[in-house]
């Protein structure tokens, strides 16, 4: 599981088998998780993150969708 984030207490992640799914990233902190596609961005799913998170969450993730596709294509290709 590379971690590719880790910024105010979210960890962002990608299992390393899953490059037959579309672009991704896993989202976790404190026991809570979530899946977001970034092409296009979509959140796929929240489980246990607070509405103020998951808005932190999204903020995040658009800020480095760069970076986080970056890594993804830099991992499996």
């Amino acid at each position: 599981m590379p971690t590719v984030l880790l910024i105010k207490g979210f960890r962002f992640y990608f299992f390393s088998n899953e490059n037959d799914e579309p672009i991704h990233i896993h989202v976790e902190k404190a026991g809570a998780n979530g899946k977001i596609w970034l092409e296009p961005f979509d959140i796929e799913y929240f489980y246990g993150f607070t509405v103020r998170e998951q808005r932190q969450i999204k903020k995040i993730t658009k800020e480095n969708l760069e970076t986080l596709k970056l890594k993804w294509h830099d991992y499996f290709k």
